[in-house]
């Protein structure tokens, strides 16, 4: 039977040892956000190594399968919508490439996850805090304490803000381009010039978003918002290469010759 107090046990004057509030900020400062609740993300912090030596605490594993499950949702979701043009096999391999261990282990070290977790002195003096397993785990427990304190929104933000780059990357393919590159290539041979981006940000530092616009032979495709720059630019790009590459093929289907 569970124990009564599992969702208690880690309570911030329960768990000793932890990092200073302090050195909690600094992490909810990394991560782009601030935590209504900083105890959540003091439990994320929470390795099983550290509980086995301090009773009476749980460990950050019930935050690491919720983060897990909410994972799995954004990204599934966020590239459902995005790349309509992917068959369900080439969706499962992007997925894959960003929700695995190894990424999310890349982005906690990029984070200096590792500075904050709790570890038990073994651990910790065996290196615990570079393992790749501890890190991804802690970065999963991390997006469960980020659901719990600020919704799905919340979360949707942060993953996208942290993964969606390797997003991008991986929608492309081995040795794939991305849409910036395709749309240039096909605007120099179909128009002989070159797509003109403008991006405008908005929001705090902590929170900005950018909405990228790309005008290209007279046109623009815009309104387009993204957690990044180069975001807002390749999802802009993607919509402008998707309609004029259907606009050729329907030319050639046609019999015709698109335009020079």
């Amino acid at each position: 039977m569970p124990s009564t107090t599992s969702s208690t046990s880690c309570r911030r004057a329960e768990l000793s040892g932890r990092p200073d509030p302090g050195g909690l900020r600094a992490l909810a400062e990394r991560l782009g956000r601030s935590f209504d609740d900083l105890d959540l993300l003091a439990r994320s912090m929470a390795h099983r190594s550290y509980c086995a030596e301090h009773p009476g605490n749980t460990s950050n594993e019930r935050l690491e399968f919720l983060g897990d499950a909410v994972l799995g949702l954004v990204v599934t979701d966020h590239i459902f919508r995005t790349y309509p043009e992917l068959p369900e096999g080439e969706l499962a391999k992007v997925r894959a490439s960003v929700v695995n261990s190894a990424a999310l282990a890349e982005v906690a070290a990029e984070l200096h996850i590792g500075d904050a977790v709790l570890l038990g002195k073994g651990e910790a003096a065996s290196g615990g805090r570079e393992k790749p397993s501890i890190l991804a785990d802690a970065m999963e427990a991390v997006i469960g304490a980020t659901y719990l304190d600020g919704g799905h929104a919340e979360a949707c933000d942060l993953i996208m803000r942290l993964l969606g780059d390797r997003i991008l990357e991986a929608a492309a393919g081995p040795g794939g381009q991305d849409y910036k590159t395709r749309l240039q290539e096909l605007a120099s041979s179909r128009f002989g010039r070159l797509p003109i981006y403008s991006v405008v940000d908005e929001g705090p530092d902590h929170a900005k978003r950018f909405v990228a616009m790309v005008a290209l032979d007279g046109r623009e495709w815009s309104g387009v918002e993204g957690r990044s720059k180069k975001q807002a630019e390749q999802a802009a790009a993607r919509e402008a290469w998707t309609t004029l590459s259907a606009e050729e093929q329907e030319g050639f289907a046609d019999g015709g010759v698109p335009d020079a």
